[in-house]
């Protein structure tokens, strides 16, 4: 039996699932299966990973049924005491899953390791570091307020774990990563390993630039989690409100802007002022803020993305 199962599914992944896979087998720890779940791929996927050669590696293909959906299939048959999933366009440092490992093993009270995440562009350059934030213990209040594991390739996982919280929500189209935390995070303690050793790549055609579906999903996992807390927790609502919509609200002025995507900001902004009005005495911010969401609304994309790598410089 492998210590750790590791998971990555797969949709038309051609370009990056190469590099993918060979930042998982470069770890310094090698006990471990990798499981490649084959979402229904029509592109050259299977072909760039049938060049790869690794007794470890192991691919199972199955009709699209997303995201959620591949990751279970790949729980349902990990035979590892640890679960580790990897998106197919992300990277970990050579040392991810050690230093995970060893910090389980050094806390046995806790059941899910996270590590700090930096953003990639679509060539794999270094774009600014994640929130990096450190969170110990009891962290379901945290997570509620910010989703400090900033995506779905960090954790390390005690596989028994799924067997009590369950698989992840197949119902939803975003932020399934979050509520699956949020479950895990109501029976056990989280462990943090303040090391930056999962790059998460940013591409325009990326799921996390919807922000119309994390706007939709975030709401129902909110209320769900909100229910379902290990103690009363009505009184955080305004506040995880406000902070989902100024995550909201910087999504949507993300990148190259768009006049959908400014008005959609605008309204994030005021949800953000009606659960946080105290934000608006943070004028730097605020003013950045407006700006870049009175360009999209104002200017084509092209001349604004042009304007702000001038006012950048």
């Amino acid at each position: 039996m492998p210590l750790v199962s590791i998971i990555i599914p797969v949709f038309n992944g051609e370009k990056t699932i190469k590099q993918t896979i060979e930042s998982v087998l470069q770890q310094t720890v090698a006990d471990f299966e990798l499981m490649v779940i084959n979402d229904g791929s029509t592109d050259n996927t299977l072909s760039v990973i049938s060049q790869i050669n690794d007794s470890r590696l192991n691919v199972f293909s199955y009709a699209n049924a997303g995201l959620a959906a591949s990751r279970n299939r790949g729980i349902s048959q990990a035979t590892g005491k640890y679960i580790s999933f990897i998106d197919a366009d992300d990277l970990w440092r050579a040392d991810k899953l050690e230093a995970q490992i060893k910090a389980l093993e050094a806390n046995p009270q806790a059941g899910v390791a996270y590590s700090w995440t930096d953003w990639i562009d679509e060539s794999g350059q270094f774009l600014r570091p994640g929130g990096h934030i450190i969170a110990n213990g009891n962290v379901y209040n945290k997570l509620l307020l910010r989703d400090f594991v900033e995506g779905g390739s960090n954790v390390l996982v005690l596989a028994k774990a799924f067997a009590e919280v369950g698989g992840f929500d197949e119902s939803l189209n975003a932020v399934e990563d979050w509520e699956m935390w949020l479950r895990l995070a109501a029976p056990y303690e989280f462990v943090c390993v303040p090391s930056a050793q999962i790059l998460y790549r940013i591409s325009p055609h990326s799921m996390s630039t919807d922000v119309w579906k994390m706007e939709a999903a975030s709401l129902r996992v909110i209320e769900r989690a909100l229910a379902q807390a290990p103690e009363p927790l009505d009184y955080l609502k305004r506040q995880v409100l406000a902070e989902r919509y100024k995550y909201f609200t910087f999504k949507a002025i993300e990148g190259r802007l768009e006049r959908r995507r400014g008005l959609t900001a605008m309204r994030f902004f005021g949800q953000v002022i009606i659960h946080d009005p105290i934000w608006l005495l943070r004028p730097k911010i605020i003013s950045i803020v407006l700006l870049k969401i009175a360009l999209a609304t104002i200017f084509p994309s092209q001349p604004t993305y042009a304007l702000l790598k001038n006012v950048k410089r």
